[in-house]
């Protein structure tokens, strides 16, 4: 198993990232959403675009996701190649 200091938040993650979501924060309201976009631990993704300052995009699956940076900071992931 994999060091949990090694994942990042969404938020952290520059575009072009691929990840592996790893731990969703924020309670059972953020995660009941986000399950419900397709969004959960274990879903493979990659961050389309990360201005570091308003929403992150993220693609998981075929399916293109906007998180409000608050958002973004709660979801963990582990950086994966590509």
């Amino acid at each position: 198993m994999t060091d949990r200091r090694s994942y990042v938040s969404l938020a952290e993650l520059a575009s072009g990232a691929r990840a592996v979501v790893r731990e969703v924060g924020g309670g059972k309201v953020l995660a009941s959403r986000l399950a419900a976009m397709g969004l959960l631990v274990g879903s493979r993704l990659e961050v389309l675009q990360n201005p570091h300052h308003g929403p992150v995009l993220i693609r998981v699956r075929d399916t293109r996701i906007a998180l409000g940076r608050g958002e973004a900071t709660k979801v963990l992931a582990e950086e994966v190649a590509g």
